[in-house]
């Protein structure tokens, strides 16, 4: 099959192109490189444009079956403090994009969606048949994005699988590609940026949260994990499934404080200070992935220890990438 990439150079869609590729798609990466970069696109033909920019997304979608879009702002608490940012691209950009698919004949379509669509979920393990009750604009921006692909499933056939992950960590296995946001904002990269001295500390937000140890509780899902379950669900909508929200993630919760024991336990100590809560972070967001276990005949794999691992391994290449780049 024949996939346009939507925010291909970036973290999540890297790693998923890749894993497309090696299943036998055919991968065309569309990035306009404001978040992304480059060179994680390396191997494959990349157009360098905006989503909603239709003069260059009209003919690569003639030249492809289906489409998954990872591109999108995705901060929970920048989406709060500048609302909008958020409904102009994830919304209103979004909708320009969605209009181009239905206009260009395409009937597959993988969503990036996230579990910020639930905001503070009334039980844990989160279920797909959870209310959609955001509590912040992000997750607003994305709820609002879900509702128009229910509503062009009805008008005009588009099947869509919607999965709504976790929170994405670790790298490639091979120490090529990984995570890379500037600033990085992310708890496993920021923490292993404290340990290599690449920020003077970490900092978390909020110890004083109803959980065991204080700290928010996550589900945390590697990223390879998390580009396997995009391939399967193509597949899936490609071999006659109907369109579907899924829950990605493990079904392990891990605090702050155990995420950053597994840190110190791989890479050394993390200098690290307590402040205030971020306003909008839930007390704790754990996945019920049975659904997409039984539909997709997907489970994660990895485990927490093999996220933080191939994140550390990746830095250290990150770090080696920029010394010479400054030298050359």
């Amino acid at each position: 099959m024949r996939v346009l990439v939507v925010g291909g150079a970036g973290y999540i869609g890297s790693h998923t192109a890749r894993i497309l590729r090696s299943r036998g798609h055919e991968v065309l990466v569309y990035d306009n490189l404001s978040t992304g970069h480059a060179f994680l696109a390396d191997g494959f033909e990349l157009i360098q444009a905006d989503f909603a920019d239709l003069t260059r997304l009209t003919p690569a979608l003639a030249r492809v079956d289906a489409v998954m879009h990872f591109a999108a702002n995705a901060d929970a608490g920048e989406s709060v403090r500048n609302p909008r940012k958020y409904f102009e691209s994830n919304v209103r950009a979004a909708l320009t994009f969605l209009n181009a698919l239905i206009d260009s004949k395409i009937k597959h379509f993988v969503f990036s969606s996230t579990c910020a669509v639930y905001g503070t979920p009334s039980k844990v393990p989160i279920t797909e048949d959870l209310p959609r009750e955001p509590i912040n604009p992000y997750g607003s921006s994305k709820a609002c994005f879900e509702y128009a692909l229910q509503a062009y499933d009805q008008a005009y056939g588009l099947r869509f699988a919607s999965l709504r992950y976790f929170n994405a960590a670790g790298a490639d296995e091979s120490g090529e590609i990984g995570e890379l946001h500037i600033p990085e904002n992310h708890l496993i990269p920021a923490a292993l940026e404290a340990v290599a001295g690449l920020r003077p500390e970490l900092q978390v937000f909020g110890d004083d949260y109803p959980t065991p140890d204080g700290t928010c509780i996550r589900d945390y899902i590697h990223v390879n994990d998390l580009g396997e379950a995009h391939a399967l669900a193509l597949e899936y909508l490609a071999n006659q499934g109907s369109s579907i929200f899924l829950n990605l993630g493990t079904g392990r919760g891990s605090s702050v404080k155990e995420i950053l024991d597994t840190v110190e336990k791989v890479s050394g100590p993390v200098p690290k200070r307590i402040v205030a809560r971020r306003p909008g972070d839930p007390p704790m967001l754990v996945a019920d992935p049975a659904k997409a276990e039984k539909v997709l005949k997907w489970k994660a794999k990895r485990s927490l220890e093999e996220c933080v691992a191939t994140a550390w391994k990746w830095m250290q290449r990150a770090q080696s990438l920029r010394g010479a780049q400054k030298q050359s």
